[in-house]
């Protein structure tokens, strides 16, 4: 996956940032990288703030996802 917008093109570098699910949902941290698709994407691991909990989620949905600052 190469860097678009200035996304970092590894997706380590996300480890230790946060990002809003949506507009206005809430906000998680990118904890980990998790398995490869085979459709190219990538899971990552994210921790809900909120609640606590540690999902899956696939980074180009990460990409649409605005950063929390």
């Amino acid at each position: 996956m190469s860097a678009v917008s200035g996304f970092p093109t590894q997706p380590e570098q996300l480890i230790g940032t946060w990002r809003r699910f949506g507009l206005a949902g809430p906000v998680y941290e990118i904890i980990r990288t998790g398995q490869p698709l085979p459709n190219g994407d990538r899971l990552m691991r994210v921790r809900v703030v909120e609640s606590g909990e540690e999902v899956d989620y696939k980074l180009t949905d990460i990409f649409d996802d605005p950063r929390e600052r």
